[in-house]
């Protein structure tokens, strides 16, 4: 458009009173719509947030058991010896450094976007069509970012080694990481050429770009199990025998329709020990780590259980509701807080594609902040599941021999600080999973493990 700039600066236009004066009118006028926009964004960002919460507090089980159960305080000398003890909290001040560093780097990296030009002039150095501007910065601040990061990476998986956890070479583990920064990037660069498309066509472009988002997490919940877990492992149907006719005898018992039973080819990197149910509908199996495999059937069983008790209640759903509802909050947020942080950034409007920058780093710094509310929801999920498991088996022996082999396989930290708790913890610790069956058993007259 002739006299405007692709970043919505002014161009060369006329001189004289006569102009000055149309500028000054066109800019109130402006302000003022700016004005109604920013009201209008944080109405909608307010009401779809006070929705994701309502969702929340419905669907969350704030309570696993009735106020009634007979809860004793958590121990984890109760339940391990102190060697094993030691062992976890060893590992644990092992795997701390190298996490708090990456987490403090991404918060420093997403900072300097949204609080400086630095990101606008790295990404004013590329060149071509705009959707190419965006997709070539997401790639570069991605690479940036990875870099930085990467050398904590095989940190941490030296640390794995070291402790028996990994079974990959180097080539495997940059293999993975790299599979996963991809698909990362990707998704968030489908996100950018959306913000930055609409922006440039759209003045509220926040409006259609909410509800992009919410249909974009309600397909990428559908769209992982088939798309994104075979990157990283091979899958197998388990071979007939009991324990492939227990677990779908169980899962038919429950009510949960499965389709198979997968084993994944997970210790080609890992000798850690897990399963869980994938899938809607015709989609739906039950996949089990071929580590597992090694446990007793019981045990195996028991995990699955948790497993079934997610897709029973309906868990993954209620989780892809929460996270379309609050994407669109969070889309009509990132419009308020890109206004309020887009001149210090050195943009003038997100129809610039040099905006990539301060909108990844608000979207970082959002996933940061949000994640120990996630993370509290997820643990009272998950104790549900253990509930559903006792239910559905009544065998709190051997569900507590089972977390016993879980924590000690996959080292568990059994005595979690406050900060780690809330920002790592998407379950409850292994001692708090273990006091609670005991609570459940003495609750349901069973001898108590």
């Amino acid at each position: 458009m002739p006299g405007a700039s692709e970043s919505g600066e002014p161009g060369p236009g006329a001189s004289g009173t006569g102009a000055r004066d149309d500028q000054a009118g066109a800019g109130a006028g402006a302000g003022a719509e700016a004005g109604a926009g920013w009201r209008q964004a944080g109405v909608v960002c307010a009401v779809l947030g006070l929705a994701t919460l309502a969702v929340v507090v419905v669907t969350t089980p704030w309570r696993a058991l009735p106020p009634s159960a007979p809860y004793v305080a958590p121990d984890p000398a109760r339940d391990f010896t102190p060697a094993e003890i030691a062992r976890a909290a060893a590992f644990d001040a092992a795997t701390t450094a190298p996490a708090y560093l990456s987490l403090g780097l991404s918060l420093l990296f997403a900072g300097l976007l949204v609080l400086t030009p630095v990101g606008a002039r790295l990404l004013g150095r590329l060149r071509g069509p705009w959707w190419v501007r965006v997709v070539l910065g997401v790639l570069l601040l991605t690479a940036l970012v990875e870099a930085v990061r990467w050398p904590l990476g095989m940190w941490a998986e030296t640390v794995l080694r070291a402790y028996g956890l990994s079974t990959q070479d180097w080539a495997a583990w940059s293999a993975d990481r790299v599979k996963g920064i991809g698909v990362n990037a990707a998704v968030l660069a489908v996100a950018m050429i959306a913000v930055v498309g609409l922006a440039r066509k759209v003045r509220r472009w926040w409006i259609p770009a909410a509800a992009g988002a919410f249909a974009l997490t309600v397909a990428l919940s559908f769209v992982y199990p088939v798309v994104v877990e075979p990157l990283y492992n091979d899958f197998r149907p388990m071979p007939q025998g009991p324990l492939r006719t227990g677990l779908l005898q169980m899962a038919a018992r429950d009510g949960v329709p499965v389709e198979d039973v997968l084993v994944a080819d997970a210790s080609r990197r890992t000798t850690a020990l897990n399963a869980y149910v994938s899938g809607f509908g015709a989609t739906r199996r039950i996949v089990v780590y071929d580590t597992l495999l090694r446990a007793p059937a019981p045990q195996v069983e028991l995990v699955v259980a948790h497993e079934l008790g997610h897709a029973r209640n309906g868990d993954v759903l209620d989780g892809t509701l929460v996270g379309a509802l609050g994407a669109a909050a969070g889309t009509a947020l990132l419009y308020l807080a890109f206004q309020l942080v887009r001149r210090r950034a050195g943009v003038a409007s997100a129809a610039d594609p040099r905006a990539v920058g301060v909108l990844v780093g608000l979207m970082s710094l959002a996933t940061v902040l949000s994640g120990p509310a996630l993370n509290l929801v997820s643990r009272h999920v998950e104790a549900r599941a253990d509930v559903h498991a006792l239910d559905l088996t009544r065998d709190p022996a051997t569900f507590v021999a089972m977390q016993k082999r879980l924590a000690i396989t996959n080292i568990a930290d059994l005595s979690p600080d406050a900060v780690e708790y809330a920002l790592y913890a998407s379950h409850p610790s292994t001692p708090e999973r273990i006091a609670l069956a005991r609570a459940w058993a003495r609750l349901n007259g069973v001898p108590a493990p």
